[in-house]
């Protein structure tokens, strides 16, 4: 047994490990005593004379070679031997669960077999002599033992002298120095060879509670809690949890394919998912420290697809060899692990032209792709997690995800929801009627004629309208005074659309042109007049560098331009394109055509990517700001919602009139929660996006139609409506102090008498 005191190593022999020797006395001066100022770093000494006054001499035991002890003054060895303390040690020492304290009781009261001349050291030694010089002696400790009689105190004891049999070979009821060695200093078996105590709490503890918490699973309930404090980066409140529940947010092997898909270990991550036999090639894999571990694969989601998702993890592989600059193995990788998978083909001839690609930045950019030291490989993990059972594999920030659907159940519930701040969880939640748009703020009358599109700018701080005047006002909304009128166009401006930046201005006419403006300057920028019939619709790429314009004509309908009016691409297509518009993440493009289809098309590869026939007509479409969403007026008094992703009709509004004119409608309110559509009886109606709900029809315009609205992004209690009575109406709540109804003036010479 090696201890250290002070900074002096020690190794104890104990008394059932060492037979006793019996050596004659020796002189100090005889050659075989050690004249070595300084002691070894090692000092041996018998259980039967483990004395603190005997660290300072040691037995060096060799074999056929047995030298003599050599006995030093009763002190305690130092390092320095100078230095090394002379005075009386009358109290002996003794191991305990705190730092080796002093006993307090006398050597007799703990040995009473020994004489009281042993105690005062003037008893003779039977065996070795009394090797003590002739002046005064200090009294001579006597030998310590462990609190737990770990130590036996003579040959006849049933203690063993050996360590206790538990896990890192010492006794989970003595610690040195008094410190656990378990975590937060809770006594625990460690290694992992005993069964599972944790902060503890064991695992039997924690499953001994009730397994219901107020009706839902509390297993379910916990590894959630744990999950989220991790997401909120309080990760010793986790851990702590985790212990004390026994309960873990995910398994070593999903932790382990976790690791290997942010690691880019591609091979190893398809073994765990899908166990070791999943390939032809085989092969185990081992996940850590030599334990073994369940390696037959992760359970799936019932709707998983196997093929599909090694799909993913090989284009992940393919894809970063090309970063690399790895073809020759890249080639390989798309040859005999991603065709054989059996998957779109389109897709593959599209990896395949990726080699192609002069930059490994187009490359990226072709692919949409930002690289393995992006965010591309915690995008695929999410994405497999998707197919992979939440029980075995919770999908992340699910708390915050729970949290926001009960947002979202709330948000349904109340009709007139439209702050601009999220609703709190420490309450029900319910908006006040009074605080929602009901009333016209402002009419402007600036137009000649009908006015047939009306769209604020991002920043909500212009409004741009235009109609059958051919002219396009763009006003202020803090005013609502007129800042520019742009009037170079011939014939009606049926649509408008602002960059994403405000800096620019597309206005479509039906003159067969397209007319992009400064919009700080109302100076014209650039013209189109690639197109032969009257250009319907434009959108603007997220990016700001590209516009696309749409016409009725039979060629060129749909084509991408630069800003400097350079054609970029053309799409071949046999329809003639009634609007258009892109999503928010510049993934996907929706056209409509007056022949009741919808085309959806991936704007990076410029592919179609499925399309859509419809009951009837229609006559626009609106993208959500989260790209999920597609909103179309139909003739027959309908508008529908459907998912971007499965093109299903998520939902239905009905009331409004439309079956003759083009109508439009728009998302609205805070967050988009609104619907808002015009319609042919002068009236504006606004539903509720997430239970269908009609919510108001007002009334306003005097005549007509109302052809488009428009919600203000920056202010959810404020939007405007266009019709054909020549009026621009501005709708705000009612207790709006900085609004006031009255019609914007503008110069006698700004107005016409032109009318239906």
């Amino acid at each position: 047994m090696e201890f250290k005191i002070s900074g002096i190593s020690a190794v104890v022999v104990l008394a059932d490990e060492a037979p006793h020797i019996h050596q004659a006395p020796i002189a100090p001066d005889h050659p075989a005593a050690s004249t070595s100022p300084e002691p070894p770093p090692f000092t041996e000494i018998s259980a039967q004379e483990t004395t603190t006054g005997h660290l300072g001499s040691y037995i060096q035991r060799d074999s056929g070679n047995i030298p003599q002890p050599t006995r030093l003054p009763p002190t305690v060895a130092s390092a320095n031997p100078q230095i090394a303390s002379s005075e009386p040690n009358p109290r002996r020492r003794r191991r305990s669960p705190s730092v080796y304290s002093e006993d307090p009781r006398s050597s007799f009261e703990l040995y009473p077999s020994f004489t009281s001349e042993h105690r005062r050291g003037t008893g003779n030694d039977p065996q070795h002599g009394d090797l003590r010089p002739e002046r005064e002696r200090p009294p001579v400790p006597k030998r310590r033992r462990l609190m737990n009689k770990a130590m036996r105190l003579d040959p006849d004891s049933a203690s063993s002298n050996g360590p206790q049999n538990h896990a890192n070979g010492s006794s989970p009821t003595t610690q040195k120095n008094g410190i656990s060695t378990s975590t937060n200093g809770h006594s625990s078996p460690t290694n992992g060879h005993s069964p599972p105590h944790q902060n503890g709490f064991s695992t039997s503890i924690a499953r001994s509670k009730s397994s219901n918490f107020y009706g839902h699973d509390r297993e379910e309930i916990t590894r959630l809690l744990i999950q989220g404090l991790g997401d909120l980066g309080y990760h010793s409140s986790a851990n702590r949890l985790s212990h004390e529940s026994g309960y873990e947010v995910e398994s070593p092997a999903v932790a382990a394919f976790r690791n290997a898909i942010l690691q880019g270990q591609w091979s190893e991550a398809e073994s765990l998912l899908f166990g070791v036999d999943s390939e032809a090639d085989g092969g185990g894999v081992s996940i850590s420290n030599g334990h073994s571990h369940h390696l037959g694969g992760l359970k799936l989601a019932v709707n998983a697809d196997p093929d599909s998702m090694r799909f993913s993890i090989r284009e992940q592989k393919y894809l970063e060899l090309l970063e690399k600059a790895e073809t020759t193995t890249a080639i390989m990788v798309l040859r005999h692990e991603l065709q054989p998978l059996g998957q779109d083909v389109g897709r593959l001839d599209h990896l395949s032209s990726l080699m192609v690609c002069p930059t490994v930045e187009d490359m990226m950019r072709q692919a949409h792709w930002d690289g393995a030291l992006g965010n591309s490989r915690q995008n695929l993990l999410q994405e497999l997690s998707r197919s992979i059972s939440p029980s075995v594999m919770i999908p992340d920030h699910r708390l915050a995800v729970l949290m926001d659907q009960i947002k979202q159940s709330q948000i349904a519930k109340c009709l007139y929801h439209n702050p601009s701040t999220s609703p709190s969880l420490f309450s029900d939640h319910m908006c006040d009627r009074t605080q929602f748009p009901l009333q016209t703020a402002f009419e402007l009358n600036q137009s000649d004629g009908e006015v047939y599109f009306v769209e604020f700018s991002h920043d909500g701080k212009r409004l741009a309208a235009s109609g059958a005047d051919a002219v396009t006002v763009i006003y202020d909304t803090s005013t609502f005074q007129v800042r520019h009128t742009l009037r170079e166009h011939t014939a009606p401006v049926v649509q408008l659309a602002w960059s994403p930046d405000d800096t620019r201005l597309i206005t479509c006419s039906q003159d067969n042109k397209a007319r992009v403006w400064d919009a700080s300057t109302g100076m014209c920028l650039l013209q189109i007049d690639h197109h032969n019939q009257p250009v319907s619709t434009a959108c603007w790429a997220p990016d700001g560098e590209t516009f696309v314009t749409g016409s009725l004509d039979k060629q060129s309908q749909l084509c991408v331009w630069t800003l400097d009016g350079r054609p970029s691409y053309s799409w071949a297509i046999d329809y003639r394109v009634q609007d258009c518009a892109i999503s928010q993440d510049g993934q996907r493009m929706v056209t409509i055509s007056p022949e009741r289809q919808i085309f959806v098309y991936n704007f990076v590869t410029r592919e179609e990517e499925y399309s859509i026939l419809l009951r009837s007509k229609m006559t626009c479409l609106s993208i959500s700001q989260d790209s999920k969403y597609i909103l179309v007026n139909l003739a027959d008094n309908e508008v529908q919602l459907i998912d971007v992703e499965t093109a299903e009709i998520v939902r239905r509004f009905l009331g409004q009139k439309q079956g003759t004119f083009m109508i439009r409608s728009s998302f609205g309110g805070a967050d988009e929660n609104l619907i808002i559509s015009g319609s042919e009886d002068s009236k504006v109606y606004i539903w509720h996006k997430e239970n269908g709900t009609l919510i108001e029809t007002l009334e306003g315009h005097t005549r007509g139609c109302v052809n488009a609205v428009a919600w203000n992004p920056a202010d959810p209690s404020m939007f405007a409506s266009a019709g054909d009575d020549m009026i621009v109406r501005i709708w705000s709540k009612e207790t709006a102090p900085s609004l006031s109804r009255r019609k914007s003036s503008v110069p006698s010479s700004h107005r016409g008498s032109r009318y239906l």
